[in-house]
């Protein structure tokens, strides 16, 4: 059986492959035919080594192949071997995060062949049914023009929707959440800038790295909550590079498509070791400020100068 899933919506996308990896565990508890393979390092013999191969339990395969759009000389292997795949009898779920390019043979045969689910961006009614039934999930309720104000804050990013939620639910405890708990907690994206910031601070431009977090001061940004951000992306930086290095999957890492994309690109400028080390000196710096050694102006002053 092949199940392909693809669109730009990559949270619900997402969630639909979680659901179908709970219901495989749920009929093979074991978890040993379970397998993820990156597109990028995957070739045709990889992958049909491993769907030949046997296990003591003789269960049904569920391999989820992520990304193989991005991988030119996999998609000509597949299409030479469309008998093979139409004929296997274990389960392979082609996963394509984002947009993908729809006038190719690959996307033809999978589209032809497979169960097919697009996951586009949810808008309008659609969008705010689903932040509704989200909200309600987590025990809570949201006025109308609070759910207005929250769509405009952060639009239809599900990932950053998704955690703005749960901090207003929580912050909530089974209320109602109003426009003004929006105001209050919710902050419309940084991420983009954060990224310009940190990519200064790995290529060592302390000149603009300062000006970059000068700019988040003017703008309104929270010292300590600007640097609790650096802070959270090196991390993200750590946990990428540690899989990179060893050709394990990103599909079980809960980071938006987006940020392990940008991280990859920050990542090749480091070594595993180098990453290691400044995020240590951001840990020292990080002790400092909840300690009240430093104030969160000196934290930002002292990570760049650290860096």
């Amino acid at each position: 059986m092949i199940i392909f899933l693809y669109g730009p919506d990559t949270f619900r996308s997402r969630q639909k492959i979680n659901e179908i990896i709970i219901n495989y565990r749920k009929a093979h508890p074991s978890g040993l035919s379970l397998k993820y393979f990156e597109g990028r390092h995957l070739s045709i013999k990889k992958l049909k080594d491993e769907l030949r191969q046997t296990t003591m339990f003789k269960e049904k395969k569920l391999l989820v192949l992520n990304d193989v759009f991005s991988n030119a000389q996999l998609k000509k292997e597949l299409l030479k071997e469309k008998e093979f795949l139409t004929n296997i009898k274990h389960i392979l779920v082609f996963y394509e995060p984002g947009e993908i390019t729809k006038k190719n043979a690959l996307f033809s045969f999978l589209k032809k062949k497979g169960r097919c689910q697009e996951f586009k961006p949810l808008k309008g009614s659609s969008l705010q049914n689903w932040i509704k039934k989200e909200t309600e999930n987590l025990g809570a309720a949201i006025e109308q023009k609070a759910l207005n104000k929250l769509v405009d804050y952060v639009g239809n990013d599900l990932w950053q929707m998704m955690n703005e939620i749960r901090k207003l639910t929580s912050f909530k405890a089974q209320g109602t959440i109003s426009a003004k708990d929006v105001e209050l907690l919710v902050r419309p994206k940084i991420e983009s800038h954060i990224f310009q910031t940190i990519d200064a601070l790995v290529s060592k431009n302390k000149k603009r790295a300062l000006k970059l977090i000068k700019n988040h001061l003017i703008k309104g940004d929270h010292p300590l909550y600007l640097f609790s951000m650096i802070n959270f992306q090196f991390r993200n930086l750590l946990m990428v590079k540690d899989l990179d290095r060893k050709n394990l999957p990103f599909l079980n890492l809960p980071l938006h498509p987006f940020v392990v994309k940008k991280s990859r690109q920050l990542c090749n400028k480091f070594e595993f070791w180098e990453l290691k080390k400044i995020y240590q000196k951001i840990f020292e710096i990080d002790q400092k400020l909840k300690t009240g050694k430093i104030t969160p102006e000196a934290a930002l002053d002292l990570l760049v100068a650290e860096i």
